[in-house]
């Protein structure tokens, strides 16, 4: 994580996760923890701005919220639609969060998550823990996850499109923006190709200039260079189970690291690099 001279505070609630600047006391991002709903983070504001980077319950996809994870096929079980989708909804599972710890003693935030995944029956499944790590630098944030799933059974998580770290950007088609990725390639052709890192870059409304978000796939993660999901909304996720079936046995957890850049302004592809290789030389536990 780097280092920030830019500190933040947090104030911490049951529902809720609230981190501001030290000294504006501005709200930079907001985790959301609602009883028996999805935890997610929304909004994340533009760096040094007021606008949203992210966007939550969009019309087109309305089980989307900001940032957040979603599975798909866990045991036949969906984490990903809430419900929502009439195609799948009979076999759509409920989450159950709480909130574990919030701390800002380092100058950065630090906070973590735990929720317990249920199928339709109400049979747990998964215990998922999202441990982050939040830094203000100013133009840009720097947000680190550590994301474990704890098996609760034996868990066999299927092959599907799309599953895991998620970003719903307010993205416009009068607009416009793009998704690319590490490997060079932009657009519809990125979809199920494995990279380093995927990145956004849109036009959002208040902001000063285009904003970049780029989620990074550590190198010890499983599957790295992960397969990418990059939809007609451009939204982006690295998803483990675009490469096929992968199993958890009862008891046994697996975590995956992730780091999110957020920057008020386009970035070369570069510093993107440069920020990625920062993150894979880190060790991680």
């Amino acid at each position: 994580m780097p280092e920030t001279d830019h500190r933040v505070n947090v104030e911490a609630a049951p529902d809720r996760v609230v981190v501001s600047d030290a000294a504006s006391r501005a709200a930079l991002i907001v985790q959301n923890i609602p009883a028996d709903l999805r935890a997610h983070i929304h909004p994340i504001r533009v760096p040094g701005g007021t606008a949203s980077v992210t966007e939550d319950a969009p019309s087109h996809h309305p089980w989307q919220h900001g940032l957040y994870v979603g599975l798909n096929d866990v045991n036949g079980a969906g984490f990903w639609h809430e419900g929502l989708h009439p195609r799948v909804s009979d076999d759509d599972g409920t989450f159950h969060p709480r909130l574990v710890s919030a701390d800002d003693s380092a100058g950065r935030a630090e906070w973590t998550v735990a929720s317990e995944y249920r199928d339709k029956t109400a049979s747990p499944l998964l215990e998922e823990t999202q441990e982050w790590s939040f830094a203000d630098l100013g133009d840009r944030y720097v947000l680190d996850l550590a994301l474990t799933f704890r098996a609760l059974t034996d868990v066999t998580f299927g092959r599907y499109d799309y599953g895991g770290l998620f970003i719903r950007m307010p993205f416009r088609p009068e607009v416009g923006g793009r998704a690319y990725t590490s490997e060079g390639l932009e657009g519809p052709v990125a979809e199920a190709t494995r990279a380093r890192w995927a990145a956004v870059q849109m036009p959002i409304e208040g902001a000063d200039d285009e904003v970049v978000v780029a989620i990074m796939d550590h190198p010890e993660n499983r599957e790295h260079p992960v397969p990418w999901r990059v939809d007609n909304e451009l939204g982006i996720v690295p998803s483990v189970s675009i490469a096929g079936p992968w199993r958890l046995a009862d008891g046994e957890a697996e975590t995956f690291h992730y780091r999110v850049l957020v920057s008020a302004h386009p970035l070369e592809d570069a510093e993107i690099d440069s920020v990625w290789r920062d993150f894979a030389q880190e060790g991680v536990s």
